[in-house]
């Protein structure tokens, strides 16, 4: 569908696409290709046809073939359409090199093959689909690209690969790395991702029960504010008893005059305020640590230094593949599972941490 208008792309048999307004419930278009199709991507100016060895690019306006990339052997459909009209990019992974067939004669022309079961390499291509002409590569990743991401007004890519556990977001069209989060420790297929309208969030969805809410925030910001929370931490974790403003919520408060005095409550209180602000500082302490060192040692060490992890996160009942998107107008977070569920979770802008699951549908 094209955002929420009435044109929709339907395939109805794996090599034939019709493009449908169902407000005129007529068919503007039917569209016969050599191979299946495998996804289909749409902005107000282009539409984008995705085969497994090559990408059809369209005029929306007239559904005219403007021209055909040939791509490596891309099974999983690994691409990214901005819905920008303006930053009209298209990203896809680079080609892997083709190697010289072994039956075929010295210095044939004709005689190579592609390498076969990989989407590509760690190298994504940014494409320009309203000059058609190739703005540059990315150096991404060192394994195989297994997910990309544009924000809607096309600035931010967002790019994972086979391994899972680092997420990469690049500014467009420098290809500059802007952020790097890290995902798990151990190695997750990524199944979808996406920015939030604003791109000031990422999520991320992968073959664990766990989908991950990440920032897109400065880190030197970041640990400023670490930094700041710190010092007021420690300011509210000395010897006289908190303030009556930081109650349970059960509206009780034994810290009020008169009130009984639970002596151990209050040393559990200050025994986790203190152990919030060892935390906090040493994270605070450890950044300031990268920042010195850094300069000393290659980018590929001071990188895996990087201590940003995600802000929020989403238990699933069970590890299915699932689809994520961000609301446009309120901090929340849909998920769309393979299952046949959807659920919509409250994201805590303030304190982070596990969402709040709203609704439920199956």
């Amino acid at each position: 569908m094209l955002f929420s208008t009435s044109l929709i792309a339907v395939i109805l048999s794996p090599r034939r696409l019709q493009i449908t307004n169902t407000r005129r419930e007529s068919t503007i278009c039917e569209l016969t290709f050599p191979t299946a199709v495998l996804a289909v991507k749409l902005n107000r100016k282009r539409l984008i046809v995705v085969l497994e060895d090559q990408i059809y690019v369209y005029d929306i306006s007239n559904m005219k073939l403007l021209t055909t990339i040939e791509t490596s052997p891309n099974p999983n459909a690994i691409c990214a359409l901005s819905p920008s009209s303006e930053k009209c990019y298209l990203v896809y992974p680079r080609p892997v090199p083709t190697s010289p067939s072994p039956f075929a004669p010295p210095n044939s022309a004709i005689s190579t093959t592609a390498v076969a079961g990989v989407s590509g390499s760690g190298d994504v291509i940014v494409y320009d689909a309203s000059t058609l002409k190739t703005i540059g590569m990315i150096s991404a990743h060192k394994s195989p690209i297994s997910a990309l991401a544009l924000s809607s007004d096309g600035m931010y890519l967002a790019t994972a690969s086979d391994t899972g556990t680092i997420i990469r977001v690049f500014s467009l069209p420098l290809g500059t790395k802007m952020f790097q989060f890290r995902r798990g420790t151990y190695p997750s297929k990524i199944y979808s991702m996406a920015f939030n309208l604003a791109s000031t969030m990422l999520c991320v969805s992968s073959a664990t029960e766990t989908v991950h809410i990440f920032r897109l925030v400065d880190p030197n910001t970041a640990s400023s504010a670490m930094d700041t929370s710190a010092s007021q931490m420690h300011a509210a974790s000395g010897l006289r008893p908190r303030s009556g403003s930081s109650g349970g919520s059960n509206g009780s408060n034994t810290d009020l005059p008169g009130a009984p005095f639970d002596a151990n409550a209050d040393n559990k209180r200050r025994s986790t305020s203190f152990a919030s602000l060892i935390r906090r500082s040493s994270q605070s302490i450890g950044k300031s640590v990268v920042g010195a060192v850094g300069g000393y040692l290659p980018q590929a060490v001071t990188e895996m230094w990087e201590p940003q992890r995600d802000f929020a996160f989403v238990r699933l009942p069970a590890a299915t593949k699932s689809v994520v998107a961000l609301s446009s107008n309120s901090p929340q977070i849909m998920v769309v599972t393979s299952d046949g569920f959807f659920y919509l979770y409250n994201v805590d802008m303030e304190n982070g941490g596990e969402c709040i699951l709203t609704k439920k549908y199956s």
